[in-house]
């Protein structure tokens, strides 16, 4: 028999009333906000990426078939006072890679990407819908 530890939901544990507090600084993330939208011709994902130059993107597709992302940001701060011979640097680093799944109605091969004003935006086109077909059979 496995042990079972039971919570009440009006009293927190210990260790959540330690690591759920305001006062305790969080990791902070690097996956960006991400919206998709669609319409009767393309899929479009626009990814928030503030500050995101196009040099630091890559989009495509992999062996599986499905839609890659990667962003890699570095950022070098550098602030000089010659008066008091006083250097200082900052360096920011995030890096960001995702893979998504693809819906089968996309166009693989026609597949756009565009950074502008800070959102990563990749146009999926949609293939032609496929006439059903519907024909009786004969049997002999």
């Amino acid at each position: 028999m496995l042990p079972v530890m039971f919570q009440n939901s009006w009293m927190p544990t210990v260790f959540e009333d330690f690591l759920n507090n305001d006062w305790m600084p969080r990791a902070n993330s690097t996956a960006p906000a991400v919206n998709v939208k669609e319409n009767d011709k393309s899929y479009i994902m626009e990814l928030a990426a503030p500050g995101i130059k196009k040099e630091y993107c890559r989009v495509g597709i992999n062996d599986e078939g499905n839609l890659t992302i990667a962003i890699e940001a570095k950022q070098e701060h550098k602030h000089e006072d010659s008066h008091r011979h006083y250097l200082r640097r900052e360096f920011s680093y995030s890096n960001y890679e995702q893979s998504y799944t693809l819906p089968d109605d996309v166009m693989r091969d026609k597949i756009s990407a565009k950074v502008e004003d800070g959102i990563l935006t990749i146009t999926m086109p949609k293939t032609e819908p496929k006439e059903k077909v519907t024909k009786a059979i004969e049997v002999s």
